[in-house]
Protein backbone atom coordinates (compact mmCIF):
# COMPACT_ATOMS: atom_id res chain seq x y z
CA UNK A 1 0.00 0.00 0.00
CA UNK A 2 1.71 3.44 -0.99
CA UNK A 3 2.19 5.79 1.81
CA UNK A 4 -0.12 8.61 1.06
CA UNK A 5 0.03 12.10 2.19
CA UNK A 6 -3.33 13.97 2.12
CA UNK A 7 -4.67 17.56 1.76
CA UNK A 8 -7.87 18.82 2.47
CA UNK A 9 -8.59 20.39 5.34
CA UNK A 10 -11.94 21.24 6.74
CA UNK A 11 -13.79 20.90 3.93
CA UNK A 12 -12.84 17.37 3.34
CA UNK A 13 -13.77 16.43 6.64
CA UNK A 14 -17.39 18.12 6.26
CA UNK A 15 -17.74 15.67 3.21
CA UNK A 16 -16.57 13.12 4.74
CA UNK A 17 -19.26 13.22 7.47
CA UNK A 18 -22.08 14.47 5.35
CA UNK A 19 -21.67 11.26 3.22
CA UNK A 20 -21.01 9.31 5.88
CA UNK A 21 -25.06 10.64 7.43
CA UNK A 22 -25.89 9.65 3.88
CA UNK A 23 -24.94 6.17 4.14
CA UNK A 24 -27.04 5.83 7.04
CA UNK A 25 -30.11 6.81 5.59
CA UNK A 26 -33.03 9.10 6.43
CA UNK A 27 -33.76 8.33 10.61
CA UNK A 28 -37.11 9.34 11.90
CA UNK A 29 -38.54 9.03 15.82
CA UNK A 30 -40.65 5.86 14.33
CA UNK A 31 -37.32 4.64 13.91
CA UNK A 32 -35.69 4.95 16.99
CA UNK A 33 -38.43 3.70 18.79
CA UNK A 34 -38.56 0.73 16.56
CA UNK A 35 -35.02 -0.19 17.56
CA UNK A 36 -35.62 0.63 20.88
CA UNK A 37 -38.64 -1.68 21.18
CA UNK A 38 -37.33 -4.50 18.89
CA UNK A 39 -33.70 -4.47 20.02
CA UNK A 40 -33.75 -4.33 23.19
CA UNK A 41 -31.08 -6.25 24.18
CA UNK A 42 -29.24 -4.42 22.07
CA UNK A 43 -30.21 -0.65 23.71
CA UNK A 44 -29.31 -2.93 27.34
CA UNK A 45 -26.14 -3.34 26.39
CA UNK A 46 -25.32 0.32 25.73
CA UNK A 47 -27.12 1.68 28.80
CA UNK A 48 -24.94 -0.89 30.74
CA UNK A 49 -21.31 0.21 29.25
CA UNK A 50 -22.55 4.07 29.54
CA UNK A 51 -24.16 3.53 32.76
CA UNK A 52 -26.96 5.57 32.21
CA UNK A 53 -30.55 4.49 31.96
CA UNK A 54 -32.33 5.87 29.13
CA UNK A 55 -33.56 3.70 26.70
CA UNK A 56 -34.96 6.02 24.27
CA UNK A 57 -31.38 8.11 24.05
CA UNK A 58 -29.67 4.65 24.28
CA UNK A 59 -31.37 3.70 20.50
CA UNK A 60 -30.67 6.59 19.26
CA UNK A 61 -27.24 6.59 19.58
CA UNK A 62 -27.24 3.01 18.21
CA UNK A 63 -29.01 4.90 15.22
CA UNK A 64 -26.44 7.98 15.12
CA UNK A 65 -23.46 5.46 15.02
CA UNK A 66 -24.45 3.28 12.54
CA UNK A 67 -24.80 0.65 15.16
CA UNK A 68 -21.59 0.89 16.36
CA UNK A 69 -21.74 -0.11 20.14
CA UNK A 70 -18.41 1.27 20.98
CA UNK A 71 -19.57 4.60 19.20
CA UNK A 72 -22.65 4.29 20.43
CA UNK A 73 -21.84 3.78 24.00
CA UNK A 74 -19.21 6.88 23.41
CA UNK A 75 -21.81 9.24 22.71
CA UNK A 76 -24.36 7.98 25.77
CA UNK A 77 -21.12 8.59 28.05
CA UNK A 78 -20.78 12.24 26.59
CA UNK A 79 -24.53 12.71 27.10
CA UNK A 80 -24.13 11.30 30.60
CA UNK A 81 -21.42 13.88 31.43
CA UNK A 82 -23.51 17.03 31.14
CA UNK A 83 -26.43 16.30 33.19
CA UNK A 84 -26.57 17.05 36.83
CA UNK A 85 -26.36 14.56 39.66
CA UNK A 86 -29.46 15.60 42.13
CA UNK A 87 -28.98 12.81 44.64
CA UNK A 88 -28.07 9.55 45.13
CA UNK A 89 -30.80 6.08 44.99
CA UNK A 90 -31.52 3.82 47.96
CA UNK A 91 -29.45 0.45 47.23
CA UNK A 92 -31.18 -1.50 45.44
CA UNK A 93 -32.30 -4.75 47.01
CA UNK A 94 -33.66 -8.09 46.89
CA UNK A 95 -36.83 -6.99 48.30
CA UNK A 96 -37.18 -3.40 45.76
CA UNK A 97 -36.77 -6.04 43.27
CA UNK A 98 -39.47 -7.64 40.72
CA UNK A 99 -37.76 -10.87 39.20
CA UNK A 100 -38.56 -11.82 36.00
CA UNK A 101 -36.16 -14.56 35.10
CA UNK A 102 -34.15 -16.42 37.94
CA UNK A 103 -32.32 -19.63 37.55
CA UNK A 104 -29.69 -21.58 38.87
CA UNK A 105 -27.09 -23.83 38.15
CA UNK A 106 -25.78 -24.83 41.46
CA UNK A 107 -29.40 -26.07 43.27
CA UNK A 108 -32.59 -27.58 41.76
CA UNK A 109 -34.89 -26.23 44.00
CA UNK A 110 -33.75 -22.52 45.30
CA UNK A 111 -35.71 -20.03 47.89
CA UNK A 112 -38.95 -18.99 45.66
CA UNK A 113 -38.12 -21.29 43.09
CA UNK A 114 -36.51 -21.62 39.85
CA UNK A 115 -38.18 -19.41 37.21
CA UNK A 116 -37.43 -18.99 33.33
CA UNK A 117 -39.19 -16.37 32.59
CA UNK A 118 -39.07 -14.91 29.03
CA UNK A 119 -35.80 -16.39 27.44
CA UNK A 120 -34.79 -18.67 24.24
CA UNK A 121 -31.88 -20.72 25.79
CA UNK A 122 -34.14 -23.99 25.19
CA UNK A 123 -34.84 -22.93 21.56
CA UNK A 124 -33.57 -24.14 18.36
CA UNK A 125 -30.93 -22.08 16.94
CA UNK A 126 -32.51 -21.74 13.53
CA UNK A 127 -33.03 -18.63 10.87
CA UNK A 128 -36.63 -18.17 10.63
CA UNK A 129 -36.39 -17.49 6.79
CA UNK A 130 -39.89 -18.05 6.97
CA UNK A 131 -40.66 -14.64 8.30
CA UNK A 132 -38.93 -13.20 4.92
CA UNK A 133 -41.87 -14.05 2.83
CA UNK A 134 -44.39 -13.09 5.39
CA UNK A 135 -45.48 -9.22 5.99
CA UNK A 136 -45.82 -9.98 10.26
CA UNK A 137 -44.95 -12.60 11.90
CA UNK A 138 -47.82 -14.37 14.47
CA UNK A 139 -46.58 -14.41 18.17
CA UNK A 140 -47.04 -18.22 19.88
CA UNK A 141 -49.61 -18.58 22.25
CA UNK A 142 -48.20 -18.16 26.38
CA UNK A 143 -49.41 -21.12 28.56
CA UNK A 144 -50.18 -19.23 32.36
CA UNK A 145 -50.99 -22.91 33.85
CA UNK A 146 -47.41 -22.59 35.71
CA UNK A 147 -47.49 -20.50 38.99
CA UNK A 148 -44.76 -17.72 39.16
CA UNK A 149 -42.06 -17.29 41.25
CA UNK A 150 -42.48 -15.11 44.16
CA UNK A 151 -41.68 -11.56 42.86
CA UNK A 152 -38.97 -10.64 45.43
CA UNK A 153 -37.07 -14.06 45.97
CA UNK A 154 -33.83 -13.44 48.25
CA UNK A 155 -30.42 -14.62 46.66
CA UNK A 156 -29.23 -17.81 46.82
CA UNK A 157 -25.91 -16.16 48.60
CA UNK A 158 -28.30 -15.06 51.43
CA UNK A 159 -29.16 -18.71 51.91
CA UNK A 160 -25.48 -20.10 51.60
CA UNK A 161 -24.53 -17.51 53.96
CA UNK A 162 -27.09 -18.28 56.90
CA UNK A 163 -25.80 -22.15 56.09
CA UNK A 164 -22.09 -21.07 57.12
CA UNK A 165 -21.06 -21.74 53.28
CA UNK A 166 -20.49 -17.96 52.35
CA UNK A 167 -18.59 -15.55 54.83
CA UNK A 168 -20.75 -12.63 55.80
CA UNK A 169 -21.06 -9.49 54.34
CA UNK A 170 -19.13 -6.62 56.27
CA UNK A 171 -21.01 -3.93 57.70
CA UNK A 172 -20.47 -1.00 55.05
CA UNK A 173 -22.70 1.55 56.78
CA UNK A 174 -21.79 4.95 56.11
CA UNK A 175 -19.10 4.12 53.94
CA UNK A 176 -18.63 6.23 50.87
CA UNK A 177 -18.58 4.11 47.38
CA UNK A 178 -15.93 4.97 45.21
CA UNK A 179 -17.18 6.58 41.91
CA UNK A 180 -15.12 5.33 38.91
CA UNK A 181 -16.74 8.09 37.07
CA UNK A 182 -15.42 10.58 39.35
CA UNK A 183 -12.06 9.05 40.50
CA UNK A 184 -9.34 7.55 38.83
CA UNK A 185 -8.93 4.10 39.32
CA UNK A 186 -6.16 2.95 41.61
CA UNK A 187 -4.75 -0.29 42.39
CA UNK A 188 -5.40 -2.41 44.40
CA UNK A 189 -9.04 -1.41 43.73
CA UNK A 190 -11.77 -0.90 46.07
CA UNK A 191 -14.42 -3.65 45.53
CA UNK A 192 -16.89 -1.15 44.67
CA UNK A 193 -14.32 0.08 41.63
CA UNK A 194 -14.32 -3.86 40.41
CA UNK A 195 -17.75 -4.10 40.65
CA UNK A 196 -18.59 -1.07 38.78
CA UNK A 197 -15.88 -1.49 35.80
CA UNK A 198 -17.42 -4.52 35.34
CA UNK A 199 -20.73 -3.58 34.87
CA UNK A 200 -19.30 -0.66 32.65
CA UNK A 201 -17.10 -3.34 30.62
CA UNK A 202 -17.41 -4.08 26.96
CA UNK A 203 -19.36 -7.39 27.15
CA UNK A 204 -17.25 -8.73 24.30
CA UNK A 205 -13.51 -7.87 26.71
CA UNK A 206 -15.38 -9.87 29.51
CA UNK A 207 -16.55 -12.61 27.81
CA UNK A 208 -13.19 -13.58 26.55
CA UNK A 209 -11.23 -13.24 29.96
CA UNK A 210 -13.56 -14.94 31.48
CA UNK A 211 -14.03 -17.80 28.47
CA UNK A 212 -10.07 -17.67 29.30
CA UNK A 213 -10.26 -18.67 33.05
CA UNK A 214 -13.18 -20.91 32.12
CA UNK A 215 -10.66 -22.99 29.51
CA UNK A 216 -7.67 -23.74 32.24
CA UNK A 217 -5.92 -20.14 32.58
CA UNK A 218 -6.72 -20.16 36.20
CA UNK A 219 -8.05 -22.17 39.05
CA UNK A 220 -11.36 -21.21 39.46
CA UNK A 221 -14.07 -23.75 38.66
CA UNK A 222 -17.24 -21.77 38.35
CA UNK A 223 -20.93 -22.88 39.49
CA UNK A 224 -23.88 -20.46 38.48
CA UNK A 225 -25.47 -19.79 42.28
CA UNK A 226 -27.94 -17.40 40.55
CA UNK A 227 -29.23 -15.27 37.20
CA UNK A 228 -31.56 -12.82 37.77
CA UNK A 229 -32.78 -10.14 35.66
CA UNK A 230 -35.45 -7.94 37.20
CA UNK A 231 -37.16 -4.73 37.46
CA UNK A 232 -35.87 -2.24 40.18
CA UNK A 233 -37.25 -0.04 41.73
CA UNK A 234 -35.64 3.48 42.31
CA UNK A 235 -36.17 4.73 45.25
CA UNK A 236 -35.46 8.64 46.66
CA UNK A 237 -35.72 10.73 49.41
CA UNK A 238 -37.90 13.92 49.24
CA UNK A 239 -35.53 17.04 49.41
CA UNK A 240 -38.17 18.89 51.28
CA UNK A 241 -40.14 15.93 53.31
CA UNK A 242 -37.39 13.74 53.57
CA UNK A 243 -40.27 10.84 52.86
CA UNK A 244 -38.89 8.15 50.57
CA UNK A 245 -40.51 7.70 47.05
CA UNK A 246 -40.45 5.92 43.71
CA UNK A 247 -39.13 7.55 40.97
CA UNK A 248 -40.05 4.26 38.44
CA UNK A 249 -38.68 1.31 37.72
CA UNK A 250 -35.18 -0.31 35.69
CA UNK A 251 -34.44 -3.18 33.75
CA UNK A 252 -31.40 -4.72 35.87
CA UNK A 253 -29.54 -7.84 35.97
CA UNK A 254 -27.24 -10.05 39.09
CA UNK A 255 -25.18 -12.67 38.53
CA UNK A 256 -23.75 -14.18 41.37
CA UNK A 257 -20.98 -17.08 40.75
CA UNK A 258 -19.71 -19.93 43.47
CA UNK A 259 -16.95 -21.79 43.74
CA UNK A 260 -14.47 -23.64 46.42
CA UNK A 261 -12.02 -21.46 48.02
CA UNK A 262 -8.51 -22.24 47.01
CA UNK A 263 -5.71 -21.72 49.65
CA UNK A 264 -4.18 -17.95 49.79
CA UNK A 265 -7.62 -16.63 47.98
CA UNK A 266 -8.79 -13.22 49.52
CA UNK A 267 -11.33 -10.98 49.57
CA UNK A 268 -14.42 -12.48 48.12
CA UNK A 269 -13.82 -16.02 50.14
CA UNK A 270 -13.64 -17.21 53.29
CA UNK A 271 -11.04 -19.84 54.98
CA UNK A 272 -10.51 -23.15 52.86
CA UNK A 273 -13.32 -25.33 53.51
CA UNK A 274 -16.21 -22.82 52.55
CA UNK A 275 -17.01 -21.40 49.53
CA UNK A 276 -15.97 -17.87 47.36
CA UNK A 277 -18.66 -15.79 45.86
CA UNK A 278 -18.32 -13.71 42.54
CA UNK A 279 -20.67 -11.38 41.52
CA UNK A 280 -21.76 -9.09 38.63
CA UNK A 281 -24.94 -6.77 37.82
CA UNK A 282 -25.13 -4.41 34.75
CA UNK A 283 -28.31 -1.95 33.88
CA UNK A 284 -30.57 -3.99 31.73
CA UNK A 285 -30.56 -8.05 30.91
CA UNK A 286 -27.23 -8.69 30.12
CA UNK A 287 -26.66 -12.63 30.48
CA UNK A 288 -23.34 -13.19 29.01
CA UNK A 289 -21.69 -10.32 31.39
CA UNK A 290 -23.09 -11.72 34.49
CA UNK A 291 -22.03 -15.07 34.16
CA UNK A 292 -18.47 -13.65 32.61
CA UNK A 293 -17.80 -11.20 34.99
CA UNK A 294 -18.82 -12.97 37.70
CA UNK A 295 -16.09 -15.38 36.82
CA UNK A 296 -13.50 -12.50 36.38
CA UNK A 297 -14.82 -11.32 39.57
CA UNK A 298 -13.55 -14.93 41.71
CA UNK A 299 -10.36 -15.44 39.38
CA UNK A 300 -9.18 -11.98 40.51
CA UNK A 301 -8.61 -12.84 43.95
CA UNK A 302 -7.19 -16.07 42.95
CA UNK A 303 -3.21 -16.13 44.59
CA UNK A 304 -1.75 -16.93 41.10
CA UNK A 305 -3.95 -15.87 38.60
CA UNK A 306 -2.84 -15.81 35.08
CA UNK A 307 -1.60 -12.79 34.34
CA UNK A 308 -4.11 -11.93 31.79
CA UNK A 309 -6.47 -12.58 34.59
CA UNK A 310 -5.02 -10.37 37.48
CA UNK A 311 -7.12 -7.24 38.68
CA UNK A 312 -5.42 -4.33 36.97
CA UNK A 313 -4.89 -6.19 33.33
CA UNK A 314 -8.82 -7.14 33.67
CA UNK A 315 -10.09 -3.66 34.53
CA UNK A 316 -8.22 -1.97 32.29
CA UNK A 317 -8.50 -3.85 28.98
CA UNK A 318 -12.18 -4.36 29.30
CA UNK A 319 -12.76 -0.41 28.69
CA UNK A 320 -14.92 0.15 25.81
CA UNK A 321 -14.38 3.85 24.98
CA UNK A 322 -10.69 4.06 25.84
CA UNK A 323 -9.63 0.93 24.38
CA UNK A 324 -11.72 1.69 20.85
CA UNK A 325 -10.72 5.08 21.25
CA UNK A 326 -6.43 4.08 21.26
CA UNK A 327 -7.28 1.69 18.14
CA UNK A 328 -8.89 4.07 16.54
CA UNK A 329 -6.21 6.62 16.82
CA UNK A 330 -3.96 4.79 14.81
CA UNK A 331 -6.59 6.13 11.60
CA UNK A 332 -5.28 9.85 12.26
CA UNK A 333 -2.32 11.08 10.48
CA UNK A 334 1.07 9.49 11.69
CA UNK A 335 3.34 11.33 8.94
CA UNK A 336 6.15 12.36 11.24
CA UNK A 337 6.50 9.38 13.95
CA UNK A 338 6.72 7.26 11.19
CA UNK A 339 9.38 9.56 9.17
CA UNK A 340 11.39 9.25 12.31
CA UNK A 341 10.76 5.47 12.34
CA UNK A 342 12.43 5.22 8.68
CA UNK A 343 15.55 7.26 9.48
CA UNK A 344 15.76 4.84 12.06
CA UNK A 345 15.65 1.76 9.78
CA UNK A 346 17.68 3.69 7.20
CA UNK A 347 20.41 4.74 10.24
CA UNK A 348 20.92 0.68 11.53
CA UNK A 349 21.05 -0.40 7.95
CA UNK A 350 23.91 1.94 7.79
CA UNK A 351 25.54 1.02 10.55
CA UNK A 352 25.39 -2.82 9.62
CA UNK A 353 27.06 -2.14 5.98
CA UNK A 354 23.72 -2.84 3.85
CA UNK A 355 22.53 -0.92 1.09
CA UNK A 356 20.54 2.16 1.85
CA UNK A 357 17.01 1.99 1.05
CA UNK A 358 16.14 4.57 -1.70
CA UNK A 359 14.91 7.79 -1.00
CA UNK A 360 11.01 7.81 -0.59
CA UNK A 361 8.78 10.00 -1.48
CA UNK A 362 5.36 9.60 -1.03
CA UNK A 363 2.96 11.24 -3.60
CA UNK A 364 0.27 13.92 -2.62
CA UNK A 365 -3.30 13.99 -3.21
CA UNK A 366 -6.45 16.05 -3.18
CA UNK A 367 -9.10 14.30 -1.01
Amino acid sequence: MAYVAARGGEAAIQAAEALALRHLAEVSADQIAWVEAHLSLLVDRVMGEASLYAPRLAALALVQSGGELEGAVLLLRAYRSTQPRIQAAQPVTDASMTSLRRVSAAFKDIPGGQHLGATLDYSHRMLRLDLLDQGRSALPAVSVAQTPAPAHAESVSLWLRREGLLPQLPDLAGEVVFDVTREPLTFPAPRAARLQSLARAETGGVLALGYANMVGYSGVHPTVGEVRLAQAEVTLRHPVSGELFSAGRVRVSRGEIVAPTPEGASASGGAQGSLSLGCCAALGWNETKLIAGGVLDLAMDQPQAHPALQEEFVLNHTESVEASGFCLHFKLPHYVTFASELDRVRAERTRNAQPDIAAFEPPEVSV
